[in-house]
C-alpha cells in the first residue's frame, strides 16, 4: 500500500483518550558513563554489525575522480541520503565499540568523514532530505534520519575516537538544519506524527531548543492512535507498529512523558497473541505494506527490553529470548538503542509463559486469533485471504475463493460474527442490468459517460450470497462454504501453501506450475517432517483463472472448484 494514500481497510477507528496508566516506574534518563561490563548478546550485536558494516564498506565510492566521491550507493547504484544514513549509523556503532575490529579505526573514520560532507550537500535548503523512491523535501523521512543519526552522534561525542570532530562537526550541522524543518514540517501518514516528534526528542538532547518541545506538543496534542484491542491505526503488526512503540520510547525518554509508555506497553501484550508457533507474527491485518508479509520479532527487540526492566513483565521479557532464539541477526540494525542506553544491560526479570491456548477477537482490526500449543490459524473479515492455519514447520497462507459473478466476485466477507464457537463470515453481491436512459435527460450527443449507470432503472438483478463457517475440530478446523443466489455461477477455492513443501493425493495442474487439483479425499502438503491434512476434494471444472479473480500467488496451490449452488466443507488439520 503506498505511503501517499494510506488506506483503512476495516472498519472505523477512533483515537483513543489515554486509558488507566499501568505500574511504570518514572522516567530517569540514562547514564551512558556507566562502566559496566557488555553482556555477551550485545557482544554478538556488535559482531554482527561488523559484518554489516563490510558489507557497506563494498559500496563506498573512494574513486576521487567520482561525482559520488565519499558517498554509499544503494542497490540502484545511486547516493542517496539513505545509504548514506546506513553507513554513518552501522560505521559509528562500530568506531566507538571497543569490542569491534573496527574500533577507532583511522580509515573508518576518515570514510565516515567523507560520507558526512557528501551528505549534506544531498541536505535541501530547508533543511529536508529525499527520499528518491516516493517522497521530495520530505519532513517525515528526514525525521526517520534524525532519529537513527542523532543517537549516534552522541555515542560518538561521548567516545575516546580520536579525531572524532572530523565528523561530530558536519553531522550536527546537518542535525540542527534538519531540526528547522521538523519544526515547521508537514507530514503524510499516522506513524510520521511520532517519527517527528521523536528526532525532535533526539534533538532536544542535543540542544534543548524549546521550539522541538513545543513542535513534539502540537502533534502530541491530537492523541495516540491505539485503539481498544492494542493496536495502532495502520494495523501494521510488522513494520509500523513496532516503529510506533520505538519512537513513543523515545518521545518518553526525551521530553519526560512517561505516561506515553502505557501504549506501548498495551500493544507489546497485544502482540502476545499475533505470535505463530515458529515465531512469526501475524500481517495479514494490515494496513500497510506488510501485509501478508512473511514477518518476525526483532523490531520489537527494543520495546520488549526496554519495558521488561522498565515493568518487571515476564512475558516481555521471555518474548525477548524468543527473538533471541529466532531472529536476533535481525536486530543489528537497533545496536545504537543498547550502546548508548546501559540500563539495557542488565539481566531480565523472571520469564512468565506466553499465551499458547486461545480463541481472541481482535474486533478493531476484523480479525480472530485461535492457537491451540503447536498450531494457531488466523480468522479475517475484510480481507481475500480469509483464514490461515500455521504449523511450527508449515504454513497454509491463506485460503481464498473466486466466483465469476459479473466480474466482482472475489470473496471479502463484509461482515461477521461469532456464535456458539462458530466464526461465521457473510458477503452479499449484486449484479443488475440497466434500462434505457430516461428519455427527457438524455444529452442528445450519444457520450455514454454523461448517462450514467446511477441515472438508470435497473432489472433482471442478480444476486449472489457467500457464507463461510468456521469452527475448531480436533486438531484442526472446519470451513464450511456455502454459495446460494443465482445458480450456475462457477466458483474456485485455492488453499495457497507456503513454498518449500510438496503435495500427496492431488492432480497436476497440467499448464499451471506448483498448481493442484484436490478431486476427492484428503490431501496431504508435507515438508520439514510435518504435513497438513485438507479435504475432502471436490471438482467440477478445471477454470482456476476466475474472471475478476486475483491472479494466483506465487506459491504452491490446491484448487477445489465447483458451481453454485455451492456447498461444500473442508477440514484443515
Amino acid at each position: 500500500m503506498k505511503r501517499r494514500a494510506f488506506i483503512k481497510k476495516n472498519g472505523t477507528l477512533t483515537l483513543l483518550a489515554p486509558f488507566s496508566s499501568l505500574p511504570i516506574a518514572s522516567f530517569e534518563p540514562s547514564n551512558n558513563k556507566i562502566e559496566i561490563n557488555k553482556p555477551e548478546w550485545l557482544k554478538q550485536m556488535i559482531s554482527n554489525n561488523d559484518l554489516s558494516l563490510h558489507n557497506i564498506l563494498l559500496r563506498f565510492v573512494g574513486d576521487k575522480s567520482a561525482i559520488t566521491y565519499g558517498a554509499v550507493l544503494d542497490g540502484n547504484e545511486m547516493a542517496t541520503a539513505h545509504s548514506i544514513t546506513s553507513f554513518l549509523k552501522t560505521g559509528i556503532c562500530a568506531l566507538v565499540s571497543p569490542e569491534s575490529e573496527f574500533y577507532n579505526d583511522e580509515k573508518l573514520r576518515e570514510k565516515l568523514a567523507l560520507s558526512c560532507h557528501f551528505f549534506l550537500g544531498l541536505q535541501n535548503e530547508d533543511g529536508t532530505i529525499d527520499l528518491v523512491s516516493t517522497n521530495f523535501h520530505s519532513t517525515p523521512d528526514t525525521g526517520f534520519i534524525v532519529k537513527w543519526l542523532a543517537p549516534v552522534w552522541r555515542l560518538l561525542a561521548h567516545s575516546e575516537v580520536s579525531q572524532k570532530q572530523l565528523i561530530l562537526n558536519p553531522l550536527k550541522k546537518f542535525l540542527i538544519h534538519a531540526g528547522e524543518a521538523l519544526k515547521i514540517g508537514g507530514i503524510h501518514t499516522p506513524n510520521h506524527r511520532w517519527v517527528v516528534s521523536s528526532a525532535l526528542a533526539e534533538l532536544y538532547k542535543i540542544k534543548p531548543d524549546e521550539a522541538y518541545r513545543l513542535r513534539a506538543e502540537e502533534w502530541l496534542s491530537e492523541q495516540i492512535d491505539l485503539d481498544e484491542d492494542g493496536q495502532f491505526e495502520e494495523k501494521s503488526s510488522y513494520i509500523y507498529s513496532s516503529l510506533s512503540d520505538r519512537v513513543l520510547i523515545s518521545i518518553a525518554r526525551g521530553f519526560n512523558k512517561p505516561e506515553l509508555l502505557d501504549y506501548v506497553a498495551k500493544n507489546l501484550k497485544m502482540n502476545l497473541y499475533y505470535l505463530h508457533p515458529n515465531g512469526e507474527i501475524v500481517t495479514e491485518a494490515s494496513g500497510r505494506q506488510d501485509n501478508s508479509r512473511i514477518g518476525t520479532l526483532e523490531n520489537y527487540y527494543y520495546p520488549f527490553r526496554y519495558m521488561a526492566l522498565k515493568t518487571g513483565d515476564g512475558q516481555f521479557a521471555t518474548a525477548c529470548k524468543l527473538i533471541e532464539e529466532t531472529c536476533f541477526r535481525k536486530t543489528t540494525g537497533f545496536l545504537y538503542y543498547f550502546l548508548e542506553d546501559p540500563s539495557l544491560w542488565e539481566e531480565l526479570p523472571a520469564s512468565k509463559a506466553l499465551p499458547v491456548n486461545y480463541a481472541k477477537e481482535f474486533r478493531n482490526s476484523n480479525l480472530i486469533r485461535v492457537r491451540r500449543g503447536d498450531y494457531d490459524a488466523s480468522i479475517l473479515s475484510g480481507s481475500t485471504v480469509f483464514f490461515t492455519f500455521h504449523k511450527k514447520e508449515l504454513a497454509l497462507q491463506g485460503m481464498r475463493f473466486a466466483s465469476a459473478f459479473f466480474g466482482k466476485g472475489q470473496f471479502s466477507a463484509d461482515s461477521y460474527k461469532v456464535e456458539n464457537g462458530k466464526y461465521i463470515l457473510f458477503r452479499e453481491l449484486t449484479g443488475p442490468y440497466y434500462q434505457p436512459f430516461p428519455k427527457e435527460n438524455i444529452p442528445g450527443d450519444g457520450v455514454w459517460s454523461k448517462m450514467p449507470r446511477s441515472q438508470r432503472n435497473q432489472s433482471e438483478v442478480q444476486k449472489l450470497y457467500s457464507t463461510v463457517t468456521i469452527q475448531e475440530v480436533a486438531e484442526g478446523f472446519s470451513i464450511d462454504i456455502a454459495i446460494t443466489g443465482t445458480d450456475n455461477v462457477p466458483v474456485a477455492l485455492e488453499l495457497i501453501f507456503r513454498p518449500g513443501g510438496s503435495f500427496s493425493g492431488t492432480v497436476p495442474h497440467e499448464g499451471m506450475k506448483e498448481t493442484v487439483f484436490l478431486k476427492d479425499g484428503m490431501g496431504k502438503y508435507l515438508g520439514n517432517g510435518a504435513s497438513i491434512m485438507f479435504g475432502p476434494g471436490l471438482y467440477q471444472h478445471k477454470w482456476v483463472n476466475i474472471r475478476g479473480a486475483l491472479p494466483k500467488m506465487d506459491a504452491p496451490t490446491a484448487f477445489l472448484t465447483g458451481t453454485t449452488p455451492f456447498h461444500h466443507s473442508i477440514k484443515i488439520s
